[in-house]
C-alpha cells in the first residue's frame, strides 16, 4: 500500500496542522509514510491522542504496521519577549542577559535557562536564531547576569532559540515537561521515543530505565545535535536503540562544513552495530511552500540514501506544508532511483567476537551474505524482540527482509528499519511447519513465486525463543 515494496529506505513524517486528520494521515500512508513522528514541542496530549487513534485505525483497517515516534522537546533555551518587534544589533554592541523574567530592551534581555550565568565562561560563543546572531561572553557574575559582545549582528526579536555550542550545560536532558509528556507517552502504543539534545550515553540509559520500570516496549532514539554527543558518539550508539542525525541544531552548534562527513561517519558506525539511523531536518524544506524540491534537496535525499541511512525524516514539510502528499511522492521517487546505485559493500556490518551476541550475529550476517550469493528473493526471519531484523538489515542485503513476529509493537517498530517488511505470525509450532507457513504467506502475498529462493533464519526450538541460531535455504514450490 505504501510503496515499501519498491524501496528499502523508510520515510518518517512529522504530524502537524497539515496532516493531523484521519484522511490526511491515510493519504500520507498511501503515498509512502512508514513512521509518523509526534513532536511534543507542539500540541496538547488531547491532540496527540486523536492522531494516535487515527493511526491505529488505519493500521487495523488496512492490516499495516505504521510506526509511531514520540519526540520529546528536551531542554529548549530561548530569550524572552522584547519591546516592540525587537531591534537591530551590530558587531561590537554590548548586551546583558539576565535570568530574572523581564520585557527585553537594549539594556537587558531575559534568557529562560536559570543556570546560564553559572555555566557560561568568558570567551564562549552564544548563538541565537539558528545562527543569525552570534554573541561572545565577556563576563558573568555567576548568579543571574551575563555581559556579551555582538560578534555577528542581525535583527534580534522575541522568543528566539539559543544555542550554547561551547558551554557545558548543567540542565538535565529530561525536563519537567518531558517527564510529564513521558508519563502520557507510556500509556500509549508508541514504538520509538526520541531523546533530544543527548550529550552522554548515561542520559540514554536513564530514559530506557524509566521505560522499563512501567513495562513499556518503546525503543529509544538518541538525537545527535550537540558537540558533546559527537565526542561520546560510540558509547551513545552502543546504548541507544536508534540514532537520529538532527542536522538543524547540530548544524548550528558545529562548523557547517563538518556536517557531511559527520553524517557519513555516524551512519557508518550505526551500520556496524546494527543500530537504525535516521537523517533529519530540511531534506525537502522548500516544499513547505513549493510543489517541487530544489535540485540541492534532491541530491541531499539521494546522498542520505547512498550513505546508508535507514530512514529519512520530514518535519515542516508534512507538519505545516502546503503539499504533504507531494513531498512523500517526490521523496519516494528519489529514494527508488538512488537505491538503483546502492553499494555499501565496504560498510557492511561484521560480527565482533567481543560481542555477547557474536554467534547470533554471525548467523544474521551470513543470512544476508547467503541471500546475496544465491540471489534469493528474500530473507524470512522470525523474531520477538526485533534483534534479528536489526542485524540482518545492517548487512544491507540485495533482497527484501521479511520479518514474522507475534509481537505487534515489534512489527510497528520495525517499520523504521531499512528493507524490513513486517508480517504478523503466531503459529510457532515446529520449525518445519513455521517455515512452510511463512513461505506460503509470502507466496500468497505475491512477495515470492514458485522457483524463488528464500533464506530462513530464527531460533530453534521456536517455542524456547533463544537467540538466532539457524539458517536454511528454501526453494519455493
Amino acid at each position: 500500500m505504501n510503496g515499501t515494496k519498491q524501496r528499502n529506505t523508510k520515510i518518517v513524517a512529522t504530524v502537524g496542522p497539515a496532516s493531523s486528520s484521519y484522511d490526511a494521515l491515510l493519504a500520507l500512508v498511501q503515498a509512502g509514510v512508514n513512521v509518523f513522528r509526534l513532536n511534543f514541542s507542539h500540541g496538547s496530549h488531547e491532540q496527540h491522542q486523536e492522531v494516535i487513534d487515527s493511526i491505529i485505525k488505519i493500521n487495523d483497517r488496512y492490516n499495516l504496521f505504521t510506526g509511531i515516534l514520540a519526540d520529546l522537546q528536551g531542554p529548549k533555551i530561548r530569550i524572552g519577549d522584547l519591546e516592540g518587534d525587537g531591534f537591530p544589533i551590530q558587531s561590537g554592541d554590548l548586551l546583558t542577559f539576565v535570568t530574572e523574567p523581564c520585557l527585553g530592551t537594549r539594556e537587558k534581555i531575559y534568557i529562560s535557562y536559570e543556570n546560564f550565568a553559572t555555566d557560561v565562561q568568558p570567551g564562549e560563543r552564544i548563538i541565537l536564531d539558528d545562527g543569525k546572531v552570534v554573541l561572545q561572553v565577556l563576563e558573568t557574575n555567576k548568579k543571574d547576569k551575563v555581559k556579551l559582545s555582538v560578534v555577528h549582528g542581525f535583527h534580534i526579536s522575541s522568543r528566539k532559540g539559543v544555542n550554547l555550542p561551547e558551554t557545558s550545560i548543567s540542565i538535565p536532558s529530561l525536563t519537567e515537561k518531558d517527564l510529564e509528556d513521558l508519563d502520557y507517552i507510556l500509556t500509549q502504543p508508541i514504538n520509538w521515543i526520541a531523546l533530544s539534545f543527548v550529550r552522554t550515553a548515561k542520559e540514554v540509559r536513564k530514559l530506557q530505565e524509566k521505560i522499563r520500570e512501567v513495562g513499556h516496549k518503546a525503543k529509544v532514539i538518541s538525537k545527535i545535535e550537540k558537540p558533546q554527543a559527537i565526542e561520546d558518539i560510540d558509547a551513545i550508539i552502543k546504548q541507544s536503540d536508534g540514532i537520529m542525525i538532527a542536522r538543524g541544531d547540530l548544524g548550528v552548534e558545529v562548523p557547517m562544513e563538518r556536517l557531511p562527513s559527520m553524517q557519513k561517519i555516524i551512519i557508518g558506525k550505526c551500520l556496524q552495530r546494527g543500530t537504525p539511523v535516521i537523517v533529519a531536518t530540511q531534506l525537502m524544506d522548500s516544499m513547505i511552500t513549493n510543489p517541487f524540491p530544489t535540485r540541492a534537496e534532491i541530491l541531499d535525499v539521494a546522498n542520505a540514501v547512498l550513505d546508508g541511512t535507514d530512514a529519512v525524516m520530514l518535519s515542516g514539510e508534512t507538519a505545516m506544508g502546503k503539499h504533504p502528499v507531494k513531498v512523500i511522492e517526490a521523496m519516494t521517487k528519489i529514494i527508488i532511483e538512488a537505491e538503483k546505485n546502492y553499494d555499501l559493500t565496504s560498510k557492511r556490518a561484521k560480527a565482533s567476537r567481543k560481542s555477547p551476541t557474536y554467534y547470533s550475529d554471525v548467523i544474521c550476517i551470513n543470512a544476508g551474505k547467503t541471500a546475496d550469493d544465491i540471489r534469493a528473493k528474500g530473507i524470512a526471519g522470525i523474531t520477538i524482540s526485533g534483534y534479528t531484523a536489526f542485524k540482518i538489515s545492517s548487512y544491507r542485503p540485495a533482497c527484501k527482509i521479511f520479518i514474522f513476529s507475534n509481537a505487534y509493537p515489534t512489527l510497528c517498530a520495525l517499520s523504521l528499519v531499512w528493507g524490513v517488511i513486517p508480517f504478523f505470525y503466531d503459529k510457532f509450532t515446529s520449525t518445519d511447519e513455521t517455515i512452510a507457513d511463512v513461505t506460503m504467506i509470502l507466496k500468497e502475498s505475491k512477495a515470492v513465486k514458485q522457483g524463488d529462493y528464500l533464506v530462513n533464519t530464527g531460533s530453534m526450538p521456536l517455542h524456547r525463543r533463544f537467540r538466532t541460531n539457524f539458517l536454511k535455504i528454501t526453494l519455493v514450490d
